[in-house]
C-alpha cells in the first residue's frame, strides 16, 4: 500500500507494492490443538520440534504456556513481515512518505515486526480470509514474551497482542461509491477483535469487541505500525479500472488539449511509467484554487528568470500567486495515480491530493481523505495512497480547473 504502482527501486521476489494470493497446491494451514505448561516434556518437544507449530507465552520467568497447532487440510496460510526469512511470503518495508528510493528508508528504524501477521484462506467458496496478528518463525514457533500484552481465557485458552499491534479497518458500505470510514479494531494473536489500546505498545489491552470479526473484506486496511495494507478481493477488483483503463484516461484528457493559461502551451500527463521528474508538458497546479498551469515564473517571489531544474524541484510547493484569480498557495506538478486498486469508480481523473499533487477520480480522494490512516504510537491522519504523503488544506484535495485549447 502507498505505492504509486510499484516501489520505488522495483517489485522484486517477496518484496513488492502488491501482493496475490492463490490457492496453494497442498494446504498448509494450522489450527490450535493441544495446550501445555512450560514445564512439561511435551512443552518442551512441541517448542523444538521443526515440524509441530507452537505458541509459547511466557506468563514469567518460572511460567510458560505453550499452544501445539495442527495441520488444518481446509485452509492456506499467507504470512506478512518485515523478515526476509522464508516462512514470510509478502516482505514489506516501512512506507516513508514521499520517499523516491528504497535508500530514503534505510536510515529509519523499522517498527514493523519481522513476523507481522498471517492470514488463514479457507480453500473453499466463499475462501473466506481471516487475519492473525504474529507469524510462525523458521523454527515454526511464535514467541510472546513478558513484556507482550497476553491473557488467559475465560476457556482456558491463550492469548495476546504483538508488541506494536497488528490494527485492522473495515469500510462501511464495502470499497464501493458509498464507502465511508469504519472503526480501527486491534487484531490478538487468536484472531480477536478488540478496542485500540490507549497508545500503540501498551501493557493493558482494550475491551473485546465481540460482535466483530477478523474476516477480511474488501477494501480493508490493514496498519502493521510502519506500513499499511489494502486488502482486495477478486469480486471488489473485478469492479475496479484497469490499468489499461487508466492509460485511456490519461489519452483522453490530453487529446483535448488542455492549456497553460500563461504560457499559451499545451500541457500533456506523461506515461504512467514516468513517475517523479516533470518533463516540459508537464500540468502543474495551485493547490489552493485548482488551476492547472504549465511549469512558469509568474508570481513567484524569485526572480522571474527562468529555473533550471534543481531550482524547479526547490520551488515545488512553495507558496505562490495564480495568474487567474490571485489565489496564494503551494504550486506543485500534477501526477497521475497509477495503482488501479486505490481507485473507487472508473471516473475521469478531476481532483488532486495536497500537496502531493496526485490525481484521481472524485469519488477515490473524497474517501481516501476522511480515513485517518496510523501514525506512529498513537496519532492519526488522512494521506494520500499513492505516496503516503499526509494531507493539507481544508479538504485535503482540489479539484482541477483546466483551460481548454483556444482553437
Amino acid at each position: 500500500c502507498w505505492y504509486n504502482g510499484s516501489l520505488p527501486n522495483g517489485d522484486r521476489g517477496r518484496r513488492k507494492s502488491r501482493f496475490s494470493l492463490s490457492k496453494r497446491p497442498k494446504a498448509n494451514g494450522v489450527k490450535p490443538s493441544t495446550v501445555h505448561a512450560a514445564c512439561t516434556p511435551q512443552a518442551a518437544k512441541a517448542i523444538s520440534n521443526k515440524d509441530q507449530h507452537s505458541i509459547s507465552y511466557t506468563l514469567s520467568r518460572a511460567q510458560t504456556v505453550v499452544v501445539e497447532y495442527t495441520h488444518d487440510n481446509n485452509t492456506d496460510m499467507f504470512q506478512i513481515g518485515r523478515s526476509t526469512e522464508s516462512p514470510i511470503d509478502f516482505v514489506v518495508t516501512d512506507t516513508v512518505a514521499g520517499s523516491q528510493s528504497n535508500s530514503d528508508t534505510q536510515s529509519v528504524q523499522s517498527t514493523i515486526s519481522r513476523f507481522a501477521c498471517r492470514v488463514m484462506c479457507q480453500r473453499t467458496p466463499p475462501f473466506t480470509a481471516r487475519i492473525y496478528a504474529a507469524g510462525f518463525d523458521s523454527s515454526k514457533n511464535i514467541f510472546l514474551g513478558e513484556k507482550a500484552a497476553k491473557w488467559k481465557t475465560c476457556d482456558g485458552q491463550m492469548d495476546g497482542l504483538t508488541t506494536n499491534g497488528v490494527l485492522v479497518m473495515h469500510p462501511r458500505h464495502g470499497f464501493t461509491e458509498d464507502s465511508k470510514p469504519g472503526v480501527w479494531r486491534e487484531i490478538s494473536v487468536c484472531g480477536n477483535v478488540f478496542t485500540l489500546r490507549e497508545t500503540r505498545s501498551a501493557q493493558q489491552r482494550g475491551k473485546m469487541v465481540e460482535a466483530e470479526s477478523q474476516e477480511l473484506v474488501d477494501g480493508s486496511l490493514i496498519d502493521l505500525c510502519g506500513a499499511t495494507l489494502l486488502w482486495r478481493t477478486a469480486e471488489g477488483l473485478s469492479r475496479t479500472p484497469t490499468v489499461k483503463h487508466l492509460e485511456a484516461l490519461r489519452q483522453e484528457i490530453n487529446a483535448a488539449r488542455p492549456q497553460c493559461p500563461v504560457g499559451f502551451n499545451t500541457l500533456a500527463f506523461p506515461s504512467m511509467r514516468r513517475k517523479d521528474t516533470p518533463d516540459e508538458k508537464q500540468p502543474w497546479v495551485y493547490l489552493q484554487c485548482g488551476h492547472v498551469h504549465g511549469y512558469h515564473n509568474w508570481g513567484s517571489p524569485r526572480d522571474r528568470d527562468r529555473l533550471d531544474r534543481d531550482q524547479e524541484e526547490r520551488e515545488q510547493g512553495r507558496s505562490r500567486e495564480c495568474p487567474m484569480c490571485r489565489a496564494s498557495g503551494p504550486y506543485v506538478p500534477l501526477w497521475l495515480g497509477c495503482e488501479a486498486s486505490f481507485y473507487l469508480d472508473t471516473a475521469p481523473p478531476t481532483h488532486a491530493f495536497s500537496p502531493c499533487g496526485h490525481v484521481c477520480s472524485e469519488k477515490t480522494t473524497v474517501f481516501w481523505s476522511q480515513i485517518p490512516l496510523p501514525h506512529g504510537t498513537h496519532t492519526f491522519h488522512a494521506a494520500c495512497p499513492f505516496c503516503a504523503q499526509q494531507l493539507s488544506g481544508e479538504q485535503g484535495y482540489v479539484r482541477l480547473i483546466f483551460q481548454g485549447p483556444l482553437d
